[in-house]
Order: structure tokens, then sequence, then C-alpha cells
């Protein structure tokens, strides 16, 4: 894993807000690509918002681990964390939208922000899933000793990042030493009952280490539990397969492999009209660490709110429940060809 004195001498910094919409903007005005907006229109979806079933909230985005292809830009270097307050609110909204049945906690490394325990309790005295989006190394940090029992404890799902069942793919993209760490995480997991079909659901996921769509789900997923299992006696239920998005630092990487045009054209060319009516979007809310209300967590990362009058970001703050939003429309940029090429990304 990238330390953050690594970082510092690599001079790897945030994104701000405004190098964010730079970026994005530069992916808009990438030549001879048509509008994400136009291929909507042409395959006869309006996308629009149907009552929320997922509630994500990015809950922080300080991480243990600093990734390459990290669409957050999480780090060891960040600082923000949801507070009690936001916390607090999300969850009288949560108690106010009855259509909601799962929340969704991403990061960052969501484990790591104090309030984590307060979500997934509170959740689960709902009567709600709880999804922890983990990236495995949190489970061997310092004081997380008593983590996985808490979570099985609560029956979380865990969906879990592991871009690939070779050590050195992984450690390239996520870090030196990440794919040992890792394994001895899925190991834990294992041992206290997950996916081993016993109630406690592990999901895995694979993201492409270059430039390329994922390849099918169902082959990729017998090869997944075929090659942990022989070599690491791991188990698991199912594998998600991640487009990568072109933006924030994979977006850089793109450019200085002088290959932001050819991604994109594969995107664009491999435009799939049927997932358009499951695109997250569309019956999710994703919601920032400081409370902003996002269409999905790709737009929160590039800074793209959904489109209300007066051109105000919308807060949690600012609604009483998720029905509050069924006639907000949903913003859409280039960086959503991401979302319908080939199967779509889960």
């Amino acid at each position: 894993m990238q330390t953050v004195r690594e970082m510092k001498e690599q001079g790897v910094v945030p994104y701000t807000k405004q190098e964010r919409e730079a970026l994005l903007a530069e992916l808009v005005d990438t030549p001879g690509l048509p509008k994400f907006s136009s291929k909507l229109s042409e395959a006869g979806s309006d996308l629009k918002r149907t009552s929320t079933v997922v509630f994500q909230a990015n809950i922080g985005l300080y991480c243990n681990q600093a990734c390459t292809h990290c669409h957050v830009d999480s780090s060891p270097l960040r600082k923000e964390m949801m507070s009690k307050e936001v916390t607090d609110k999300c969850l009288d909204v949560i108690r106010n939208s009855p259509s909601i049945r799962v929340v969704d906690l991403t990061g960052g490394a969501p484990e790591l922000n104090r309030e984590f325990r307060h979500w997934v309790t509170s959740c689960r005295e709902m009567g709600l899933q709880v999804i922890d989006r983990c990236n495995l190394t949190v489970l061997l940090e310092p004081n997380q000793d008593g983590l996985v029992s808490f979570l099985a404890s609560h029956q979380v799902k865990i969906i879990a990042s592991l871009p690939c069942y070779l050590e050195d793919n992984v450690d390239s993209q996520r870090g030196s030493s990440v794919f040992t760490r890792s394994i001895r995480a899925l190991k834990m997991l294992n041992a206290a009952g997950y996916g081993c079909g016993e109630g406690l659901e592990l999901d895995l996921v694979y993201n492409p280490t270059g430039v390329h769509l994922p390849p099918g789900q169902a082959g990729l997923e017998a090869a997944y539990k075929k090659q942990l299992k022989t070599e690491y006696g791991i188990v698991f239920d199912a594998l998600h397969c991640i487009t990568n998005m072109p933006i924030n630092r994979f977006h850089e990487f793109l450019k200085a492999e002088d290959k932001l045009e050819e991604y994109m054209e594969i995107l664009v060319n491999a435009f799939n009209p049927q997932t358009c009516a499951g695109l997250m979007c569309r019956d999710y809310v994703s919601v920032k660490w400081d409370g902003d209300v996002f269409d999905c967590d790709f737009n929160q990362q590039v800074e793209l709110p959904p489109k209300v009058s007066g051109g105000k970001n919308l807060s949690v703050f600012d609604i009483e429940c998720t029905d509050d939003l069924l006639r907000v429309p949903i913003a859409t940029s280039q960086h959503c060809y991401g979302c319908t090429a080939g199967a779509g990304s889960a």
C-alpha cells in the first residue's frame, strides 16, 4: 500500500472541486464522441427516477490504501468524514422513506469512520439490509480486532474489492502486499461464516487493470471461485464486474498513457441500450460525507449534482424523505457511458 510518506514524495494530492469539474469538462470535450444524453434518446430511454430502494452513503474519504484506479480519490491523506449531525439526518430521511430496502456504506474505508457502527446498528434496527463496501485490508488495521465479529453479528453483507485473483495484478493496482493481506482478511471472513452458505453474504468486486472492459461475469466468477478455492481455500458468494470510470485518478492515468480517447471510444462503441432500465441512478440516492445529495457515487466524485432550480446543491437537510427527489431530473455526462458499456457496471 502507498504510505502517506510515499504519496508526498510522489506529489500525490487530493483533487480540488475545481480540478474535478475541469476533468469532467475535458471528458465532455473529447472530440468525435456523441453526447450520452443523445445516446439515451436514441435508445428510447428518458432515465426517469423511481422510488429509492438503495440509500448509499459515502461516510468518509479517509482510507488505509491509495489505489491507482480509485474514482473516489481516497487515501491516507484524506480527512473528510461524515459527522454525527449529517449521519443522524440521513437516518431520519431513511426512516421516513418506506421504499428503502438497502443501506450501502462506502468510502474511503467506511469502517474507519467513527459513525460506522452507529450507521450499522441503527439501520439493522430498522430491518434494513446493510452493505459494507470493504477493501479487506482494513480488517487487519490496528484497533479493528472486533470488526469481523461486529459485522457478522449484525449480518452485514460485505462487498469486497479484489480486482484480480493474481497477486501481481492486485499489487500493481492497489499497492505492495495488498493481495497477501486481502487473502488473510478473506480467510478471517470465511472463518466467521461469510461466503459459506450460512446467511452471511460475501461478494467480491473485479475491475480491469488495463484499458478494456470487464470480461463476461459468469466465466470470470467461475475462474475466481476455482482459483481462490484451490490456492487458498477461500469461498465467496458472487462476483461483481465493475467498469473503470474515466474520472479522477483513472482519467489521469489514461491521459498519461495517451489512451483517453481510445478508452472513451471503447465505452461508446459498447453502449448497450438494454442496460438503461437497470441503471443505479434510477433507484439509488448517493449522499456525500457533507450531506450533499447525488444521483450516484460516480456523479458525486465528479461534482455533478442533480439539477434543481437556482443551481443550488441539494442536501439531506433539504428533504424529509427520498420521494422528495422524484421530480428532480437525473444528471448525466460522458462518464455515464461506463455504466452502459457491455453488460453494464454493477
